[in-house]
């Protein structure tokens, strides 16, 4: 068939309108069109939205974790002052003192250590071991608007 048939032509037009018919879309409104186009406005907003709360919700966590990291080394800091105080008891000479007291900054604030020391009293069976006395050692601080504290007791052997 010579190329200007027009019986080949005419067949490929209706061919290419028959195909161009099925694959037309039926919109009733302009609201079912748009919708193909992209995110509506709300669907947006509402994504914002969670991510806001994802974001707020992250941030309150980071900030619990330092609050509890903050905590966590002051009571550390709390701890190796009395493990401190009670290794100088120990290696000191003599007898401990019967009461003192003494007030250390640490960085997070002034902490109040006292010291009490008093003799044991134990016994074995009937008699009294002498030259053992009973420390305890207590730290006061203020942590906000609370006070804490911590005790530490351990016995001393000073023989006489």
């Amino acid at each position: 068939m010579p190329r200007g048939d027009p019986e080949r032509n005419g067949s490929l037009k209706r061919s290419r309108v028959a195909a161009l018919k099925r694959y037309t879309v039926s919109c009733s409104n302009s609201s079912t069109l748009h919708r193909f186009n992209g995110f509506a406005l709300y669907e947006v907003l509402i994504g914002v939205a969670i991510f806001a709360v994802g974001v707020l919700a992250l941030g309150r966590a980071v900030e619990n974790c330092l609050n509890a990291s903050t905590l966590s080394a002051e009571e550390d800091r709390v701890r190796q002052i009395l493990s401190n105080r009670m290794a100088e008891i120990q290696t000191t000479p003599g007898s401990p003192d019967t009461v003192k007291e003494t007030k250390i900054d640490t960085g997070y604030g002034v902490v109040k250590l006292i010291q009490k020391s008093a003799p044991a009293g134990l016994q074995e069976g009937n008699i009294e071991l002498s030259g053992i006395n009973l420390v305890t050692l207590t730290a006061h601080w203020t942590r906000g608007d609370a006070n804490q504290s911590r005790q530490l007791q351990f016995y001393v052997y000073r023989p006489r």
